[in-house]
């Protein structure tokens, strides 16, 4: 799902709103969600899962074009873990769709 696909389905399902106020809304979130996590801040939805971001340490790297051996310098990468109720659903949902595909075909 893309970004203007969430915002077209909430603005489907929250009729009430308008387009531009969720777009708003949407664009808040993840604002928020970067800001936090360039503060070093951990963002957790609860039932949803929680990000983070890691530093990873400078290293070698080699370029694959040359083989040549190059400086990668240390970043800070975004890092997501799924919570309980999140896994849960997925891995119920899953189950759900492979006995239908399961009975269709068997």
């Amino acid at each position: 799902m893309t970004r203007s696909e969430l915002i077209e389905e909430l603005a489907r399902r929250n009729p009430h709103l308008l387009q531009r106020d969720v777009e708003a809304i949407v664009s808040t979130v993840f604002e928020e969600i970067t800001a936090a996590l360039a503060r070093g801040e951990r963002v957790e939805l609860r039932g949803f899962g929680a990000f983070t971001a890691k530093t990873r340490q400078p290293r070698l790297g080699r370029n694959p074009r040359t083989g040549e051996t190059v400086a990668v310098g240390a970043k800070r990468l975004p890092f997501f873990k799924a919570g309980k109720d999140l896994r849960e659903r997925i891995n119920r949902m899953a189950k759900t769709s492979e006995a239908a595909v399961a009975e269709r075909t068997g």
